[in-house]
């Protein structure tokens, strides 16, 4: 499903002018990219922070509507007050059908509670990264990407190599020859039986006196 946003060119610029905007209920924005001048717009501002509090918005490529013409662009930053629920500005970057981009997307861990690791050996499953950089077209962006632990065991490790990704998806990392580390299973939780000892079983230091 793609995420529309509809905005206005910003004839008023500055601190004071943007000050305005988030007064009436809007957000500043800056839209650049793809060889054409940067575009300052304003948006709804509760469209906005709705659709920052969704993963998929910040992966995902966006319509964009300035005064009834659609361009697509994807979020490449966002500003928010240090303690107000409230969104200061993104930046949105217009990409090309044909021209690849670079995104940072999440990993989506699955069946870490019932692998072998886990369940079985009492290893501890540590996250070395929630997210990877990844070089696609547009049109063949993930939103996300899986990491299925369902056969992971004590002491492996999976690394950026081991990941299944979509056609025509490349990682950056690779790309420049680290194959880095993405999920580690270690630290194995040995449980010994306690021995259970009873009184009867413990010496006295006289022995036993018989009456």
């Amino acid at each position: 499903m793609t995420t529309k946003l509809v905005a206005e060119v910003r004839q008023e610029q500055g601190r004071g002018a943007s000050r305005r905007l988030r007064h009436a209920g809007k957000v500043p924005a800056i839209v650049y990219g793809a060889g054409k001048e940067a575009t300052a717009v304003v948006l709804d501002h509760n469209t906005v922070y709705h659709a920052l509090n969704k993963e998929a918005f910040h992966t995902s490529v966006l319509d964009l509507e300035i005064n009834g013409k659609t361009e697509k662009v994807i979020l490449r930053d966002s500003h928010h007050h240090p303690y107000k629920q409230l969104v200061l500005h993104i930046d949105l970057q217009r990409v090309s059908a044909n021209e690849e981009i670079h995104m940072s997307i999440p990993l989506h861990f699955l069946n870490q509670d019932t692998c072998h690791a886990v369940k079985v050996q009492g290893a501890h499953v540590t996250h070395v990264v929630t997210e990877v950089e990844v070089r696609a077209l547009p049109a063949n962006l993930p939103s996300h990407i899986d990491v299925d632990l369902a056969k992971l065991s004590a002491g492996q490790t999976i690394h950026l190599s081991d990941l299944v990704l979509p056609a025509k998806v490349t990682l950056e990392k690779l790309l420049r020859g680290d194959d880095a580390a993405v999920v580690i299973a270690g630290g194995i939780a040995e449980v010994a039986d306690a021995e259970i000892v009873s009184p009867a079983d413990i010496p006295s230091e006289k022995g036993d006196s018989k009456e």
